[in-house]
């Protein structure tokens, strides 16, 4: 019998480990995401106090489509960017969940610098 590896269980101890090192300030906050199979999730974070700042997903009124693609995920960073620029944030640090810097993330990534945030 193959034993199929627990995927999730994996990517939250890499998300662990990267948060050992990453913590967002008032200063710079930290841009955390979150991925799943249709949609994709961003929010800004400020550990010192506990408090989410400023966030965006797919499910927003805003975002048409299917939210499952680079496309749409490239809209929520220049979302998460607009709403962040509206509190005065320019400068957050990139929390990439334990995924791959790659696909949807990238490209939420990439959207969110389009936006004006500093990473």
């Amino acid at each position: 019998m193959i034993k199929r590896p627990n995927t999730s269980a994996q990517r939250l101890k890499r998300h662990q480990r990267v948060r050992a090192k990453i913590s967002g300030t008032p200063e710079t906050p930290r841009l955390n995401v979150f991925r799943s199979e249709a949609n994709i999730y961003a929010q800004i974070i400020d550990d010192v106090n506990g408090v989410t700042l400023a966030s965006a997903s797919t499910l927003d009124k805003t975002i048409e489509g299917y939210g499952g693609n680079a496309a749409a995920a490239t809209e929520v960073g220049k979302l998460l960017a607009e709403r962040a620029k509206a509190k005065g944030i320019e400068n957050v640090v990139f929390d990439r969940g334990g995924y791959l810097y790659h696909g949807r993330v990238q490209a939420l990534a990439d959207g969110a610098r389009e936006g004006g945030l500093k990473f």
